[in-house]
């Protein structure tokens, strides 16, 4: 996958008033499903305005697709999509009227436009209903809509704003899973979320936001896949870490149970061998499963 940035930011500022919302923020964003993740009050959706052009930067720049997102604003505008998280559907129009209007004001001639609507909501699943009006629609089918509008037009680039908000738990599977395929229609995409198994699930590389400031940026499988092994032991804890630290490894002791990593070798191996020289058992021994929530709290000190 090429590494040139799709989306990047220096020294990026912004505050309302004497609130600071964003501090000399600094990422670098390769291609690909990115999820921007945080609690309310991060900065995510101030950020994503600024990438869109709506609010100006107080500090500092960014660019998106290589354009500076204050002063090209056209040309950023016309190869992005944007899914909204707020409910803003005309009530008394189709679901096809409205992505095919959405495709024409991004250029497409009317039956073109046309085409691409029906395409489209067929893709998210909403080939039956594109004839009836947004407003009988349920929390779901307009989620789906919106997604529809942001991609008619097949951006370079889309950026979903909470996509899973307010679905139940088999509208949330259908969005994930819509989201995930984004990616084979050759679309890159940023997911604004609080909902860190969300981003897990669907996306590739992650910018955390805490506070306004940048708490994590890198792969996903970078940030959760940590080669650590847990082992609750029985016999003398002391010997066993003073042989692992003597061979290299790290450990963290919680009572009984250590945490084992190392850069250099094997952690299993590592582990098996400190007991077996030390004479010592152990109650059960397996990977640590590390969340991106883990990361999460861990960064922000929570």
């Amino acid at each position: 996958m090429d590494d040139t940035p799709i989306l990047s930011a220096r020294d990026l500022g912004f505050a309302y008033g004497s609130i600071v919302a964003l501090h000399s923020v600094d990422f670098d964003l390769p291609a690909g499903r990115i999820g921007l993740v945080g609690a309310n009050g991060a900065g995510k959706t101030t950020l994503i305005k600024i990438l869109l052009g709506i609010l100006h930067p107080t500090a500092g720049s960014a660019t998106v697709l290589g354009f500076d997102a204050t002063k090209d604003m056209l040309d950023v505008r016309s190869r992005i999509g944007y899914m909204p998280e707020g409910d803003c559907l005309p009530l008394d129009v189709t679901a096809s009227d409205f992505v095919a209007y959405s495709a024409g004001l991004a250029g497409l001639p009317r039956n073109a436009a046309r085409q691409r609507s029906s395409d489209v909501l067929t893709l998210v699943g909403l080939d039956e209903e594109r004839f009836r009006p947004l407003g009988g629609f349920s929390t779901g089918m307009k989620q789906r809509t919106k997604l529809a509008q942001a991609i008619v037009h097949d951006p370079e680039l889309v950026f979903l704003d909470e996509p899973t908000a307010g679905l139940d738990p088999e509208g949330r599977e259908e969005m994930l899973e819509l989201i995930s395929r984004l990616g084979g229609f050759g679309i890159n995409v940023l997911v604004s979320s609080h909902v860190l198994g969300d981003i897990e699930r669907t996306c590739d590389r992650v910018l955390m936001l805490d506070g306004g400031r940048v708490l994590r940026s890198g792969p996903l499988s970078h940030l959760v896949d940590a080669d650590v092994v847990s082992v609750d032991v029985i016999g003398d804890i002391s010997a066993v870490v003073e042989h692992l630290t003597a061979a290299g490894a790290t450990v963290e002791a919680s009572g009984s149970r250590l945490l084992v990593s190392s850069s250099d070798d094997d952690p299993f191996r590592l582990v098996r061998d400190a007991l077996a020289s030390t004479g010592s058992g152990m109650r059960s021994l397996g990977a640590k499963t590390t969340t991106l929530e883990d990361v999460f709290l861990e960064g922000s000190g929570v």
